[in-house]
């Protein structure tokens, strides 16, 4: 009688399972823990921004001291080109300074990136349930931070996004500087003769000046391919910078011109190859009927269930060639915008319409 005693005292001490949230092997009530983690996600949204406004400060510096040097240089005929030289040099130490705070400024954004995407976000998709991967890269940073992305990935995003027309404004400067200020330069050879610094020869200063802009430049350009950071908004579709171009270059046709280039017949274009694309619809009659109409392509219907939301839908099968599908995606796009699309290419495809089928 008094070990069923103990047990219902024991039993009325101890706390409800439903009241408790096992997160990271530890009981913490959910009011509990959202508490913290809303004042740890505000620290670190703060001290990203404080940050982020020191990524400004140095490129205001940047700024101000390249007006006075071009002020002070251009002020008078006696002012030396030495010092559109000295202050691209003082840039550049302030590249390097903003590059390494824009390190820092990721480190704090990689921390307020996982709580947005995998906390808050799971809070607004439901059933909500916390895995502990995120969590585990949270305190790991805590523990042991290190920078999310290297130092030649942010020196060349901060000198594509705003150290390059600071250089190339310094470069035209000391090049007009010395052609036609205070007067013109008859010839080449006295371009190169006006361009001396003390001891040093005209050519080696003006070797030295295209060695450090090409150098500056290869940097941009071989990290514009690195997006280890966390902070930037990337489309997903557009990372290299041939198809940044294409992009660019198909707006530009349709502002014009109002034509899309992505939809003109070339007449040099890759042999078509067969591809599957799986549909997944509530109006599959609609979409087969203009399938069949407008491609003349056979399809195949299945019966499949949203393993989320539970509720059943078609799926539709249909094999075409590859110079078709920009045609088969307008007809799913009209008929149904809210349709799940995948497509794929296929290796062999054999049958009615194909090749035939071997024996």
């Amino acid at each position: 009688m008094s070990d069923t005693n103990s047990q219902k005292t024991a039993a009325k001490e101890a706390p409800h399972l439903e009241d408790l949230w096992q997160f990271a092997g530890q009981g913490l009530r959910a009011s509990d823990f959202n508490t913290a983690m809303v004042h740890f996600y505000r620290a670190e949204v703060a001290r990203s921004n404080t940050w982020r406004k020191r990524l400004d400060i140095t490129t205001n510096w940047a700024v101000i001291t390249t007006g006075a040097a071009l002020t002070f240089t251009f002020g008078t005929i006696d002012n030396t080109h030495l010092i559109i030289i000295a202050d691209t040099l003082l840039v550049l130490f302030f590249l390097f300074i903003e590059a390494r705070r824009y390190r820092y400024y990721e480190l704090w954004t990689y921390r307020v990136r996982l709580m947005e995407t995998q906390f808050y976000a799971g809070l607004l998709s439901p059933p909500f349930v916390p895995g502990s991967d995120w969590a585990d890269k949270i305190v790991a940073s805590l523990r042991n931070p290190t920078f999310p992305i290297g130092l030649a990935e942010a020196f060349g995003r901060r000198y594509r996004r705003n150290y390059a027309p600071i250089f190339l404004i310094l470069a035209l400067g000391w090049v007009v500087k010395i052609a036609i200020h205070p007067i013109s330069v008859p010839s080449l050879i006295d371009f190169i003769q006006r361009a001396k610094v003390g001891g040093i020869s005209g050519g080696a200063v003006i070797l030295t000046g295209i060695l450090v802009h090409a150098t500056l430049m290869l940097i941009g350009l071989f990290t514009f391919s690195l997006h280890k950071s966390p902070g930037e908004v990337f489309d997903s579709s557009e990372l290299t910078w041939k198809r940044r171009l294409g992009r660019l270059f198909r707006l530009a046709a349709w502002e014009t011109l109002e034509v899309d280039l992505h939809h003109l017949p070339l007449r040099i274009r890759a042999k078509p190859h067969e591809q599957l694309v799986y549909v997944i619809t509530d109006n599959d009659e609609a979409i087969s009927a203009a399938v069949f109409k407008e491609l003349g392509r056979g399809v195949t219907r299945l019966e499949g269930t949203g393993m989320y939301t539970g509720k059943p839908h078609y799926v539709l099968l249909c094999v075409y060639y590859s110079n078709q599908a920009q045609l088969f995606k307008q007809i799913v796009r009209r008929v149904d915008p809210n349709a799940f699309v995948i497509i794929t290419d296929t290796r062999d495809v054999r049958g009615f319409g194909f090749r035939p089928l071997e024996a």
